[in-house]
């Protein structure tokens, strides 16, 4: 694939929304303000009634309209990266924001590599976040830059493939030879495509240098809405699987957590600890065996209620 590299990357940017907040404005004006302004923004509304769609539409923005019972994580990414005009592809979240200036010159440098396929960002825990969920997010965004390729599926299994659409960027020809998002699919859109990435001989690159302001709060039982919806697409795309069975990340950092809260003391929280990531595993076994559940359950268990 050549690529000039005096010529810098036109960068659309695409946010799917669904009543984004007070807070949208912001992301907005940030993204505006990049040494490497977007080539344009495209905001994939899901029938806000909040005045999401409205203050893109103020802004400049090229607003698509979705229907709420017809979205899914993949397709409506690939329906609004069918309008796109840019070089490159920067998907983002409606609640990820630039720590500064200088995210789309990064994540556009990273993809001046002709090697590499997929470029992705540091993701920072905000300042109210959790000491549990700032730990996990230092644990899977640390401070080093990271190339992934073919080379390291033997060491670090299904990890090779990590890519979030918090806030990750790929050439616009990359992403249609590849076939863009598996759709439909409740969750892992961006792992699929950096899977199929690397599997094809291309690299992952983790850009440390590109940094965004983004965690959640989950409770346990959301966490465990959130992995049965991990389980349920892992177990939808059957060739993903082989790989899911070499590393143990997961269980490195929840050992990592607990040593930090018994080395500062915050031994009380020990017991919450371990309810969310039991949630989270039973979350992860049921959605890998959706199939045998009840529809009911399957609705109840799940953050976005299976179609059909």
């Amino acid at each position: 694939m050549l690529i000039d590299e005096a010529k810098p990357l036109n960068l659309s940017v695409i946010i799917p929304t669904l009543n984004a907040g007070p807070e949208f404005g912001l992301l907005l004006e940030k993204l505006k303000a990049q040494s490497l302004p977007p080539f344009e923004i495209i905001v994939a509304d899901t029938s806000s009634d909040d005045g999401t769609a409205e203050l893109a539409r103020a802004a400049g923005c090229k607003v698509l309209m979705v229907m709420r019972e017809t979205f899914d994580h993949g397709g409506t990414r690939n329906f609004a990266a069918r309008q796109a005009a840019g070089d490159a592809l920067l998907f983002m979240t409606q609640d990820a924001l630039p720590c500064d200036e200088r995210l789309l010159e990064e994540l556009a440098g990273s993809l001046a590599d002709p090697e590499v396929a997929y470029a992705y960002a540091r993701q920072v825990a905000r300042p109210e976040a959790d000491v549990l969920e700032r730990m996990s997010r230092e644990f899977n965004y640390p401070e080093r830059s990271l190339r992934k390729t073919r080379a390291d599926l033997e060491r670090m299994g299904i990890k090779t493939f990590f890519c979030s659409n918090v806030c990750a960027a790929i050439r616009t020809d990359m992403f249609r030879k590849m076939g863009g998002f598996v759709q439909p699919t409740r969750f892992n859109e961006d792992l699929f495509l950096a899977a199929r990435c690397v599997l094809k001989g291309y690299a992952i690159a983790y850009n440390a240098e590109a940094k965004v302001l983004h965690s959640h709060n989950y409770s346990a039982a959301q966490q465990f809405k959130r992995f049965f919806d991990n389980g349920a697409s892992m177990s939808e795309q059957e060739w993903i699987l082989p790989y899911t069975s070499v590393g143990k990340e997961g269980s490195r950092l929840v050992r990592a957590q607990a040593q930090a809260l018994l080395r500062t003391g915050k031994w009380l929280r020990i017991p919450g600890l371990v309810a969310e990531n039991a949630a989270k595993l039973i979350g992860y076994k049921l959605g890998m065996n959706y199939r045998k559940l009840p529809a009911l359950l399957q609705r109840r268990f799940s953050m976005y209620k299976p179609k059909g």
